[in-house]
Parts: C-alpha cells; structure tokens; sequence
C-alpha cells in the first residue's frame, strides 16, 4: 500500500456503524467533514497553552498542523494521530522565560531554544528505538499497564474542564447541556451525523448557549465583534530561538513526557483498531521529535498527539489517516486566517468545557477497554496494585521534582506504572 492509497469504504459501512481502519478512508466528502471535527476537538488546547506560555496562538495552530503533516510523512501515513500544543512545556517555559502571566512573552527566543532541544532529545529516542526495535516495550508495559497509562491520559486532564471551563452555576449546567446533546446525537442518529457526534452536539449546544445568554440574557453573552473585525488572511509573527544552555536543560527534559503520551496513544490505537502499530513506534516517535523543532524554530510550542483526537476516534470508530490529513491541511490555513480562529474563539467556553468532558471520558474508557479485551486479571494482586497506584498517580497529578525539572501526573503514572510492574513481576 503506497502512503496515499487508501481503500475506500462506501456510505453503508458508515451507515451500519462499521470500523473504517487507518488505511481505509471515507468518500473524500465525508473525510473532509471528519477533519473538521478533528480540528475542532484539538483547537482548544492547542490555542490554549500558547495563550498560557505568552506564545501567538495562529502560529500555534499553524505548525500543529505542519507537525502533524511531518508525522504523516515519516509514519508514512500508518498512525492515525494529531500533533497539537503540549501542556507539559508550560511549567518549565513559565520557569525559563520568568513569563508574567499575561500578554505576549517577552524572553520567547530563550524557551524556543529549549523546545528545540527538546525535540532533538526525542528524535534521538526515536532513533533508539527504531535501531533496537520494539521488543522491550512488549515486555514493559503489558496490557494492565497500558490501559492504566490510556486511561490517566484522560483522567489527569479531567480538571481542565470541570474546573477551568465554568466560571458560573450557569456555565456548569451549560457542561451538562453539551455533553447531554453529544450523548443524544451519539445514540438517536444515524450515518454520517452519529459519525460528527462531536461537532453536532457542539453546535447545537452552542445554538442553545446563544438563545439562552444573548436571547433571554441569562449569562455571559456571545460576543461577534472579534470574529467581524477579524482578518481573512493575515501572516502570524514568527519568533527566532534563542540557545542558552540553562532553559536548555531545564526544558530538554520534557522529551521524556512527551514519549510517555506518545506511546499511550499508539497503545490506544493498537486497542481500538485490533492494528498492532508498536512497529512504527520509533518512527513516531522522530515525527513527532522533528515536528516540536519545526514548531520551535518558527515561535510555536512544542507538540504532542492529541488526546481529544483519540476521544473523537473512539467515538466514531474512524482511523482513517486520511482524516487527519485534511485535517492537518485545514490547520495550515487557519494558522493564516484569523477570521477562521475567530469562528473557534467564538464558541462559548462552557461548550467547550462540556466537549472536553466527553472526550477525556472515552479516553478513560479506552483504557479501560483494553484491560477488558486482554482479559487482564485483577485477582493477581501484581495487575490490582498497578493499576490502583497509576490510577491515582495520575488522577491525582501526582508531580516529582528533580531540580527545576517538574514529572507531572501523566509522566509520573506512565512511569510509575512501567517500573512498579517490573519490580512486581520480578516473581515471575
């Protein structure tokens, strides 16, 4: 199979709710409207974080989806994956940079160094890996581990939403509105909606969000005059790095976390395709290590596949690479449109909020799934105590520190939960 040569699947496997796999693909139609709901689930959190390191947010989108254009071509188009803004540089960029908190960063070069390191540490990894294959991670991290590992993926961002998303009483129900009306679409609908059961539900939530605050005034109302004035087409500001060897090591780190998400997501997909993908693990791995350089040579923030794009596949059972294509496509002419981010900024937070927690959810589940399908034994307390611990380690986002550098909880559980199962099954 060449890289683009997807088989395609007609309308009645949709129709009957059947599996479309990585190399298969919808009609292009189809494809198309799936990849706007990718870009959808991925634009909050890759806005975000740039917004939280003093990072410009077009340039943010614009090279997750260069990135995630780099990881297609190296995985040669076999990993169902989105590469959007990770979370994990926040901490040690806010540390190098001494960032304020607000506005634009003004020592941005500095951290853009340190992103680069960063992903010439991972590429390196992934070089490592591809050299000496992928046996070792059989023998690590067996089912009970990497479902732990897939479900604290989306049990550690359960907060994001509940706690940064709802301002008010009235946004709090506004979540429940929204994930009310995903849930709806997903069970009432058939076909192609129950497919975009994401976007759907994200629009109808926001219709009723519209009609409920700018309507009968309730709460904070939908404010248009960002998206009106907004540009069709503008360049972002791009950022020289700067190398200095301190933000440097403080930042380079942050590789081993990025791994840790990285392998969870392959382990989720391998769970939910019945596909085997540890053989391109090292190839993803130098993807995603060349597209964080990318990302920081131009004054983007370091990437990493994307969560809520595992939750959209697990909720529509698509894996097409095909999707993700367009979907990296669509990104690259958003990074130069801010008339199109200001469609995104418009969608009310609330709404937001109540899409994150349906989509950490089915991560949760998803790993869940896979101790389900390997039949993974909880009588042996070697498989209960791992489990329990990465649970909460996780959950939890339990952090260690080592010097300036922070492990936080999806590091610290993946980890925590490949050692511990390496001390426990010594016995063995």
């Amino acid at each position: 199979m060449g890289m683009l040569d997807w088989t395609e699947k007609s309308a009645e496997v949709l129709q009957q709710g059947g599996v479309i796999g990585p190399d298969e693909r919808l009609p292009w139609p189809q494809t198309v409207a799936m990849g706007v709901q990718h870009v959808i689930a991925m634009f909050g959190a890759t806005v975000l974080a740039p917004i939280l390191m003093g990072f410009d947010p077009n340039i943010a989108i614009l090279m997750s989806g260069i990135g995630t254009l780099i990881f297609f071509v190296i995985t040669g188009g076999k990993v169902p994956s989105y590469l959007g803004s990770s979370f994990a540089f926040i901490g040690v960029v806010i540390a190098a940079t001494a960032y304020a908190g607000k506005g634009p960063n003004a020592n941005i070069g500095v951290a853009l160094g340190g992103i680069i390191a960063c992903g010439a540490l991972y590429t390196l990894i992934g070089v490592l890996v591809q050299v000496i294959g992928t046996g070792w991670i059989e023998r690590f991290m067996p089912p009970v581990v990497t479902g732990a590992v897939v479900a604290v993926i989306g049990l550690n961002l359960a907060s994001i939403p509940v706690k940064n998303m709802a301002a008010s009483n009235f946004d709090s129900w506004m979540q429940v509105v929204t994930f009310v009306s995903v849930g709806l679409v997903a069970v009432l609908t058939r076909g192609m909606v129950q497919r975009l059961l994401i976007l759907v539900g994200l629009i109808v939530a926001t219709l009723i969000y519209a009609v409920l605050t700018n309507g009968l005034g309730m709460g904070k109302p939908m404010d248009l005059s960002g998206l009106l004035n907004a540009a069709w087409f503008g360049a972002p500001a791009f950022t020289a790095p700067v190398f200095t060897g301190n933000a440097m090591l403080m930042i380079a780190p942050v590789a081993i976390i990025l791994l840790a998400e990285n392998l969870g997501h392959i382990k989720a997909v391998t769970a939910m395709t019945g596909k085997n993908l540890d053989v391109y693990m090292g190839r993803a791995f130098i993807g995603d290590g060349i597209a964080t350089m990318v990302s920081g040579s131009a004054g983007g923030t370091g990437v990493t596949t994307y969560a809520e794009n595992i939750g959209v596949m697990a909720a529509t059972k698509i894996y097409s690479t095909a999707v993700f294509l367009v979907a990296a496509l669509i990104a690259v002419l958003l990074g130069f449109s801010p008339k199109f981010g200001a469609v995104i900024q418009v969608i009310p937070l609330p709404v937001m909020g109540g899409v994150s927690i349906v989509v950490f959810g089915l991560i949760a589940v998803a790993g869940a799934k896979i101790w389900v399908d390997n039949k993974v034994d909880f009588s042996q307390n070697k498989n209960l105590i791992v489990a329990a611990i990465t649970l909460v380690l996780g959950t939890g986002d339990f952090t260690l520190k080592f010097g300036q550098f922070a492990l936080g909880g999806i590091g610290t559980a993946t980890f925590g939960a490949i050692l511990l199962y390496a001390l426990l099954n010594r016995k063995a």
